[in-house]
């Protein structure tokens, strides 16, 4: 029996020709992919760069201790003053009051999306919950404005057209579907044969759901709870038209506040001149906030790993 004929040399070549293309393809790719990855390194970099540079500056003239615990805030006014607090007040009161409407608000529509609506009434809800965190800010502002307002001011007449209450509820209506979209996906990731091994044990619904399904995804519950979080903390437009623009120390939801991001907002505007120290206010407080959000992520990573459970 004859030996089994090779392959010609013009097969070869044209194979060898093939891999050649293939493996520059792949290189290309992979260029490609390394050159976007280095491009948002480079960008986080460069802004990382440019709130320390332009802070330094602002800390040569005012005292870090003063911007940290100073109580008043008016760096645009002849008796200048520079501590930051009354804009953390801010932040932190349309932060907490938007928590308070969209946390629980979101995971129990998580919940009900994931455990107790049809396939088809998902599929119809949750489309519409994505569509709404696309609606612009300026337009939850404007709502605001013209709705919840004098809502607001029915109930308590002597509420200002700016307060802290509005911007809240505007904000937390904004990040529902954040909380709700993420807590749901998080619910759906875990595995049918818990909730089969509650309902043989002769749990009800209600009990497989809170006692059963909600611990298991714990993790990405939280995760999507610090995300809303931080979305609300970094809240730009809505809280602007919403709460004001009066910094001040109050824990009264029904007067005008400044948040941080409202404050960028206003220097913003091209009226402070560039280079003064009035200028450089606002990537001093672009810094405070930066420090804040990469906190809370930092903490949204730490509880992940913490809780997570892995399933086979």
């Amino acid at each position: 029996m004859s030996p089994a004929a090779g392959p010609s040399p013009a097969g070869l070549a044209a194979e060898l020709g093939h891999r050649a293309r293939r493996r520059w393809g792949e290189r290309a790719i992979a260029g490609l992919l390394f050159l976007c990855g280095a491009i948002s390194i480079l960008t986080t970099a460069g802004i990382v760069i440019v709130l320390f540079t332009e802070s330094a500056g602002f800390f040569r003239k005012v005292p870090i201790g003063e911007f940290l615990t100073g109580t008043r805030w008016s760096p645009l006014f002849a008796d200048q003053h520079f501590g930051i607090l009354p804009l953390l007040n801010g932040t932190f009161l349309i932060a907490v009051g938007a928590m308070a409407i969209a946390l629980p608000v979101g995971l129990t529509s998580a919940i009900y999306l994931s455990e107790y609506a049809t396939p088809k009434l998902r599929g119809a809800v949750k489309p519409i919950l994505e569509v709404l965190a696309g609606i612009p800010t300026v337009v939850y502002g404007y709502f605001a404005l013209t709705f919840i307002t004098p809502v607001i001011r029915t109930v308590f007449p002597s509420t200002g057209i700016f307060n802290a209450a509005s911007g809240a509820i505007v904000v937390g209506i904004m990040i529902i579907p954040m909380v709700a979209s993420l807590s749901e996906d998080a619910l759906n990731a875990v595995p049918q044969s818990l909730r089969e091994a509650a309902y043989g044990l002769g749990a009800t619904k209600f009990e497989v759901s809170t006692r059963v399904v909600v611990p298991a995804a714990l993790s990405g519950i939280v995760a999507s709870f610090i995300l809303a979080i931080s979305r609300a903390v970094g809240e730009t437009m809505a809280v602007t038209l919403a709460a004001g623009a009066t910094p001040k120390m109050t824990l009264n939801f029904l007067e005008s506040v400044q948040t941080m991001t409202a404050y960028i907002v206003q220097i913003s505007l091209g009226e402070t001149p560039h280079g003064t120290l009035e200028y450089q206010t606002i990537f001093a407080v672009g810094l405070v906030l930066f420090f804040i959000t990469l906190g809370m992520n930092i903490l949204s990573q730490r509880i992940t790993r913490r809780f997570r459970e892995v399933y086979e």
